[in-house]
């Protein structure tokens, strides 16, 4: 009977620096899920997974066979990823298991345990990620049906409640930031690094806010020119960098580069040429794209994403009045997929136990029609009707406990159930629906509350 198992770090539990070090953006999520499925086959406790890395999480979901050995298994895959320790690596990370695990993505796709209430993209990267794990093999039927029911949950939260009711996403925060930092935007010069989501997100945003001057620049000049268009702002090629940043009053970051591509001595040279007229440094890549030694520039001010979680717009209020209406709409969701499950998880213990009743009765039964051929001779009708009568007594004495197994796994109470069928049918053995699971409660890890470091965390 397979466990849902989660492992990961998020911006609650991991500083930005920690959150930088194990992004996997570079890596490829292609990548990532090849090499978890290659896991597998050395892991057989992994039956599947998918890898949620975005800007403020790292979360591993899974199922497995037996909790502690699929824990240990993922724990020991990013050990060996990022090149250091099972015990280093354990420290970072929250578990959990079943129950826990379903609710937290479901609140992860809705938008709860994002930095900004409610924000929209972590739907589209959780819906990404599951299609990276199908196409990499690495998704199966139990994760499958989870994620489906945690999307349809995402986006019920998004169309039923005012969760998403003029969200701020990081991009939109970088851009009020700089309103608050700097006043009216309509006489500034800014320049956006980056041709990605974020990037495009943040130029928009600063257009909603009144720039009307948006310089984009990326070393793919079609792209930049693409962002550039839709605000109706000019694009420069990646040399012209330098020339870019002395008309810039502000600069938004957001590139995918693996290392800075904004170091001090590039901005200390701008800053000369500048006379040192006030600069504004927005860095909302992960990895950052702006050195920190920048700080020290006479007349740059530098913030990065973990500085934007003061800043967030007049809705926020609103959002958070609608938490309590998401949270009903997760609840419902996680238990229809918990059902699910449950009742999946004792079919196996059904299906032995009609497999042993039918063997029985077919014994019986041709004893019985031995019996009756050697008293009478063959009867063909009558062969039919005492095979008919045998079936019927099997499924009628089975169906009642059938039912209402299944009814008691769909309200969690299907391992205990499942313990006295093993034991008064003798189901117990190798291939028993419990021998190889380490249920809720026995002491594993998300047994509770999401545990980090020997501690309980409540998301």
């Amino acid at each position: 009977m397979a466990a849902i198992l989660l492992a990961g770090l998020n911006h609650r539990t991991a500083t930005i620096d920690i959150r930088e070090r194990f992004s996997l953006h570079a890596c490829g999520m292609e990548t990532v899920h090849g090499e978890l499925q290659r896991l597998a086959s050395r892991a057989p406790a992994l039956q599947e997974a998918v890898v949620i890395s975005t800007c403020n999480r790292l979360e591993v979901y899974a199922a497995a066979d037996q909790v502690e050995s699929g824990l240990a298994a993922i724990t020991g895959y990013l050990a060996g990823i990022y090149g250091t320790s099972a015990g280093e690596i354990r420290d970072l990370l929250y578990f959990a298991q079943d129950d826990e695990a379903v609710h937290h993505l479901m609140r992860v796709t809705c938008g709860l345990d994002s930095m900004i209430l409610g924000e929209p993209q972590i739907l589209g990267q959780v819906a990404a990620a599951c299609n990276a794990a199908q196409a990499a093999g690495s998704l199966g039927p139990l994760l499958s049906h989870l994620f489906s029911h945690a999307l349809h949950c995402g986006k019920r939260a998004r169309t039923e409640t005012e969760i998403g009711s003029h969200t701020t996403s990081i991009s939109h925060a970088a851009a009020l930031l700089a309103k608050q930092t700097l006043g009216a935007l309509s006489e500034r010069q800014v320049l956006v690094i980056g041709a990605g989501e974020m990037a495009e997100m943040a130029a928009v945003a600063l257009q909603q806010h009144g720039v009307t001057a948006i310089t984009c620049v990326n070393r793919t000049l079609e792209r930049a020119t693409h962002i550039a268009e839709r605000v109706h702002g000019q694009a420069l090629a990646w040399p012209q960098l330098d020339e870019a940043l002395d008309a810039a009053d502000v600069v938004i970051s957001a590139t995918s580069a693996p290392h800075p591509v904004l170091l001090a001595p590039q901005i200390a040279a701008a800053q000369g040429r500048r006379r040192q007229r006030p600069l504004l440094l927005l860095d909302i890549a992960l990895p950052r794209d702006i050195d920190v030694a920048v700080d020290a520039v006479p007349g740059v001010r530098r913030y990065d994403i973990d500085h934007l979680r003061d800043t967030v717009d007049a809705n926020l209020s609103r959002r958070q009045a609608a938490v309590p209406n998401v949270e009903r709409i997760i609840a419902g969701e996680a238990a229809c997929y918990l059902s699910w499950l449950h009742e999946r998880q004792v079919v196996p213990a059904l299906v032995e136990l009609r497999r042993r009743a039918a063997d029985v009765a077919e014994t019986e039964l041709q004893r019985t029609l031995r019996r009756l051929e050697h008293r009478n001779g063959q009867d063909q009708q009558l062969e039919q009707e005492v095979t008919q009568l045998a079936h019927r007594i099997v499924a009628k004495l089975l169906h009642a406990p059938t039912v209402r197994l299944k009814a008691q796994a769909a309200n969690g109470n299907g391992v205990a159930y499942l313990h006295v069928l093993e034991e008064l049918f003798a189901l117990e053995g190798e291939d028993s629906a419990l021998a190889s699971h380490n249920a809720p409660g026995n002491g594993g890890p998300g047994s509770g509350a999401l545990s980090r470091n020997g501690h309980t965390w409540h998301d």
